[in-house]
């Protein structure tokens, strides 16, 4: 079993810059894949980026040049760096976590809202 703990969401004026963390726990020696996912009410959850335990990467285009994911293997803890935030990105954002392909636990969400 992995347990998910998200922080760092909150308010944040539009061209701001918010830095969301997932630390992952449990009986686990590593993680494959981590990443995040957003949703808003009435669409379905997109991804955000995800990152190997390799460093690999990859974003959803409209947040490339503005976002970075990034990951600390050591303390199985992926972190979203957002900057230059827009309106359009308000939504409750999700991490998530693969032990291994075809696996894949989730965080229970933290909101993000961008808004002046």
């Amino acid at each position: 079993q992995v347990q998910l703990v998200e922080s760092g969401g909150g308010l944040v004026q539009p061209g701001g810059s918010l830095r969301l963390s997932c630390a992952a726990s449990g009986s686990i020696a590593s993680i494959y894949n981590m990443g995040w996912h957003r949703q808003t009410p009435g669409k379905q959850r997109e991804l955000v980026a995800t990152i190997t335990s390799g460093g690999s990467s990859r974003s959803a285009d409209s947040v490339k040049g503005r976002f970075t994911i990034s990951r600390d293997n050591t303390k199985n803890t992926v972190f979203l760096q957002m900057n230059s935030l827009k309106p359009e990105d308000t939504a409750v954002y999700y991490c998530y976590a693969d032990p291994y392909p075809g696996r894949r636990y989730w965080g229970q969400g933290t909101q993000v809202t961008v808004s002046s």
